[in-house]
């Protein structure tokens, strides 16, 4: 069976009462893109806490139909319902596929370092000899292809002290602590604020046949960790810098990830009055900051 999927560009303030009309239409699925992706003017949103979420002038919405309706005709009613002049509106074929393989063909192994690789359960190990998280994209954050994520995979590859307390500060899929665990961690704990990511970092955690402990944040006291490390984004670890110094040891190693370049500087001074920081590891306009606890 084929399926149809219309898009329109709209300004970015019409883009959810169109998207609500448009699921009211019937559509399978909408969802809503910069549409100045790819280009000088794109606008990257990362889901900050108090970020501007209209940010993008122009809004692709595109919406999802079965093959046998005039999908064209439902977006420009949907237009017109919600008090917008039919813009132009494109159609595309969306063809019967194996949709699951389709998804796995887009995930391959990922290289972190010479010994340490991110391996769907899908794929071969690239080498005999490597280090082999195996992880699948899923609901929690964390597949290892971000550069917040690989930074922090870099640095626990050339810094962990094998037998070193670990606690991942917002663990999402506990990706960081089954990576510490199978670099020779000691005790690893991690944390997150989603049940959903608790529960998909334990599973993680199994299928790696790492021991860690993940839970929220009020479900048991986090005892001080040799390393800490949180990739979040730079509000919260600006807010949270006490609680996340906390969880270290004095002497212990704090790792920050999450932030962007012009926003390293504010995070940083967020914790100098309790952190010697170190160089830097930087990727693709994303930083990771580490140092050492007073």
């Amino acid at each position: 069976m084929d399926w149809q999927r219309v898009s329109v560009v709209v300004r970015a303030e019409a883009a959810e009462r169109l998207s609500d009309a448009l699921l009211e239409a019937g559509a399978l699925s909408v969802d809503a893109a910069d549409a100045a992706a790819g280009t000088p003017d794109e606008r990257p949103v990362f889901g900050e806490p108090g970020a501007d979420t209209t940010v993008w002038p122009d809004t692709t919405v595109s919406a999802l139909f079965d093959g046998d309706i005039d999908a064209s005709e439902v977006m420009r009613a949907a237009c017109l319902a919600v008090g917008i002049e039919p813009p132009s509106v494109a159609v595309e074929i969306v063809g019967d596929q194996d949709w699951v393989r389709l998804t796995q063909s887009q995930f391959e192994p990922i290289r972190i370092s010479d010994r340490l690789w991110i391996v769907p359960t899908w794929c071969e190990p690239p080498a005999p000899d490597a280090i082999v998280l195996r992880l699948d994209p899923g609901l929690a954050f964390g597949t290892g292809s971000h550069p917040t994520t690989s930074l922090c995979l870099r640095w626990l590859d050339q810094h962990l002290v094998p037998g070193e307390r670990v606690v991942d500060y917002g663990c999402g899929s506990g990706i960081l602590g089954v990576a510490a665990g199978l670099l020779g961690a000691g005790e690893i704990t991690g944390v997150d604020i989603d049940p959903q990511a608790v529960s998909a970092s334990r599973d993680n955690a199994t299928a790696n046949g790492v021991i860690a402990t993940f839970h929220e944040p009020d479900a048991a006291p986090v005892a001080p960790g040799d390393v800490v490390v949180a990739n979040i984004l730079a509000n919260p670890l600006r807010v949270l810098a006490p609680l996340i110094c906390s969880l270290a040891k004095p002497g212990g190693r704090i790792v920050l990830s999450g932030i962007l370049t012009d926003q390293a500087e504010s995070v940083r001074e967020a914790y100098r009055p309790h952190v010697d920081f170190e160089a830097p590891l930087e990727e693709e306009g994303w930083v990771c900051l580490w140092g050492t606890r007073r």
